[in-house]
């Protein structure tokens, strides 16, 4: 991975990414600390690995949290950030990334407490720690963003539907955020290659990943996308709120 944000832009600020142990998260907290801020590691079940990152993350000579936290449980959220407040004293950066839906053996439900409600509680407790001129990014999928006007493949409806919710949500908190100087930037790309969304989907439908690739032209990597995420969290907010991240030719604006 090369640093994709100023060495030093960062210095002073904390940030905080949700499902941050592997993936896109662990990609963009990475880059957070790379670029000099001290940062926060939540996980659900991935301890190892979050502890393998924050070690990493440490060698850079940052202070690094590791907190597990079920975000769909309000107790362990206000405990998350009781340990960011005592450990941390603030927050500039909160990554909205952790999502899911797709998973086996949860309840119907699932995906709109997780996608939607935990998106909604996690920002409310964390607002107390953000400060003016901190910013909020939300992650989502150009299948979830465009939902409304462009059909997906039936396996990733339910879950688009939750996330498109939790963007509504979220979006509806805006004017009191701005009110607080507190940015909000929603990201959304299209498929990205090596998650475990992508992965999920390909099993369910072989030719899903394929057929947008070539539709697309290109899809971004993990690596790549996280990058994106990162960036917004330090350009200015958009007009419109909303930064795309690859091809949208094929899904209809609202």
């Amino acid at each position: 991975m090369t640093q994709v944000l100023p060495a030093g832009s960062l210095d002073g600020k904390v940030a905080l990414v949700t499902g941050s142990s592997r993936g896109i998260g662990a990609d963009t907290v990475r880059y957070f600390a790379e670029a000099g801020a001290d940062v926060v590691i939540n996980y659900r079940n991935k301890a190892p690995r979050a502890e393998k990152l924050a070690a990493q993350l440490r060698e850079l000579g940052r202070r690094v949290l590791v907190v597990g936290a079920d975000l769909t449980d309000p107790e362990s959220v206000d405990g998350m950030f009781a340990q960011v407040r005592q450990e941390l004293g603030r927050l500039d950066i909160l990554v909205l990334n952790a999502s899911g839906g797709m998973e086996s053996g949860m309840a119907e439900d699932y995906a709109l407490k997780l996608n939607r409600d935990a998106q909604v509680g996690v920002l409310r407790a964390a607002e107390p720690l953000l400060g003016d001129g901190s910013r909020v990014v939300f992650v989502t999928s150009h299948q979830a963003h465009f939902i409304r006007t462009t059909p997906t493949m039936p396996e990733y409806e339910p879950v688009a539907r939750s996330k498109r919710a939790g963007e509504d949500a979220l979006r509806e908190l805006i004017p009191g955020l701005a009110e607080k100087g507190i940015g909000f930037t929603v990201v959304s790309g299209d498929m990205i290659e090596g998650t475990i969304t992508a992965t999920l989907l390909n099993r369910l439908n072989p030719e899903a990943i394929a057929e947008r690739r070539e539709s697309a032209g290109k899809l971004y990597n993990v690596a790549e996308f996280a990058a994106e995420i990162a960036q917004a969290a330090l350009d200015p907010v958009p007009a419109d709120n909303t930064r795309l991240v690859g091809d949208t030719s094929d899904f209809a604006a609202e």
